[in-house]
């Protein structure tokens, strides 16, 4: 069952960050023109909060389960001093906490903005922060 998580968890990240991306380009091109916030750039940011709330649910879920986590709970002391075992407890899964919190803020905040550029400015700084986030604690050597 671990195994099959772990699967799940690593290909939804990439469906998380295809989104996250979208919806930042989307944000980022739509504060550069006069572009009107329609269904289509709703939806991304819909299925960009959808896929990084599987992702954290699925991470909880790995962390909960996880025979190296606990080994970790069971002496976080020696867990902290190895980086490799702390990135992967502690700050991986604290920083895609805080990155799907900001998805979160960002597409309902775009939801409820006034106006079409700020619809797209929120959209472009609450993504690009959390696909920000997930990129500084993705776990690059076992990605591929």
């Amino acid at each position: 069952m671990y195994n099959a998580i772990l699967t799940a968890h690593h290909y939804i990240a990439f469906l998380a960050l295809i989104f996250l991306l979208l919806a930042t380009v989307n944000g980022f091109m739509g504060t550069r023109t006069e572009k009107i916030f329609e269904e289509s750039n709703r939806k991304v940011n819909a299925f960009a909060l959808i896929f990084t709330h599987i992702m954290l649910l699925l991470g909880i879920i790995l962390l909960v389960i996880s025979p190296v986590a606990s080994q970790a709970f069971a002496d976080m002391g020696s867990a902290m001093k190895d980086s490799a075992i702390r990135k992967m407890v502690i700050e991986h899964p604290f920083t895609n906490i805080i990155a799907v919190i900001l998805a979160t803020i960002g597409n309902a905040k775009s939801k409820k903005a006034v106006g079409h550029g700020r619809k797209f400015k929120v959209s472009f700084i609450f993504f690009g922060l959390a696909l920000v986030l997930i990129l500084s604690r993705l776990p690059y050597e076992r990605l591929f």
